[in-house]
């Protein structure tokens, strides 16, 4: 009995508290892409349905209809599939495609179709986005990829397939399981 009481009192819920009003005083680019502030920051410390929640939030304060913004759709769909709520994560994803002009050679909505049929239990659906999306070949926007400080950097092609690798190698897992299963992108030449 003791060693029950002691295993549930070292499981302590996280920490959840933000700043809201600070959280929606954000851009984007400091809401979603900073790796450590944002709604990452709450994802960090376990606390995905305030993330879920925020993200939701701050796309309502901030209503846009720049390609950019269905980001958001995404990263909310995500913790919501981490959370097991499947069918508001597949709604979410869906806003998250891109126009096919903006997508054209990118594999964004293979990724996408992958993911949904990875959440709908459909294993021949995202075999056929994984196989339609591993033979891309790389746009000639990467040849001369640049990072943020102006230098050369590689880009492993195509984007996101090792994700949905790990949907396959980890197949009938959580979304969270599954998603871990990801053989990291490292940085290749070519």
């Amino acid at each position: 009995m003791l060693l029950l009481v002691v295993a549930l009192l070292g499981a302590a819920a996280p920490d959840c508290r933000y700043d809201r009003t600070a959280m929606l005083a954000l851009d984007q680019q400091a809401f979603d892409q900073d790796m450590d502030g944002g709604w990452r920051a709450l994802s960090k410390r376990g606390c995905m349905a305030q993330a879920a929640d925020l993200i939701r939030d701050w796309r309502g304060a901030h209503p846009s209809d720049k390609p950019d913004a269905s980001i958001l759709f995404w990263h909310e769909g995500q913790m919501r599939a981490e959370l097991g709520q499947t069918r508001q994560a597949i709604a979410l994803f869906e806003q998250s495609r891109k126009p096919a002009e903006m997508d054209r050679g990118w594999g964004w909505n293979l990724y996408v179709d992958g993911s949904i049929a990875f959440l709908r239990g459909d294993r021949a659906g995202l075999e056929r986005a994984r196989a339609a999306l591993a033979v891309l070949p790389k746009p000639p926007e990467l040849a001369d990829a640049r990072g943020p400080d102006g230098k050369p950097m590689m880009v492993r092609w195509p984007m996101n397939l090792n994700v949905l690798d790990g949907f396959l190698r980890c197949w009938g897992q959580s979304y969270h399981d599954a998603y871990g299963c990801a053989v990291p992108m490292s940085v290749k030449k070519g």
